[in-house]
């Protein structure tokens, strides 16, 4: 039984998870959270279990979470792809690239979102 588990806890360390971005949508006024990370499946289950035990990073998130209830919020899957075997591939930067894209798209700042402009955004560099 040992062995078993041995092998199946190697099996999972061995198994692709998708990259990608995530959005969590406010389903009432349709405010949205942008993220991203190197398993898709994994950063839903965090942001998820951050959120129900009231300690997301992101106040005003989890403000309205708390005060509106998780049946008011969706999480939806943008953009995701499975990380390369080839030498080339640069899964952070690909990451990065289509976390960009989908903040340029979306602006999810201010009144659209819950996302922050980072300090180089704000003041128009």
């Amino acid at each position: 039984m040992k062995q078993e588990n041995k092998q199946l806890k190697q099996n999972y360390k061995l198994t692709k998870r998708p990259l990608g971005v995530v959005l969590i949508r406010n389903t009432t006024n349709d405010k949205v959270f942008l993220t991203s990370g190197m398993n898709v499946p994994g950063l839903i289950n965090r942001h998820e279990f951050q959120l129900r035990a009231n300690g997301h990073p992101n106040k005003e998130l989890q403000k309205d979470w708390n005060e509106l209830g998780k049946e008011k919020f969706a999480f939806e899957v943008l953009d995701q792809m499975d990380p390369l075997d080839t030498p080339s591939f640069d899964a952070k930067r690909e990451l990065k690239f289509m976390e960009e894209m989908w903040l340029e798209k979306l602006q999810p700042f201010d009144e659209r979102g819950y996302n922050v402009r980072k300090a180089k955004e704000k003041s128009g560099r």
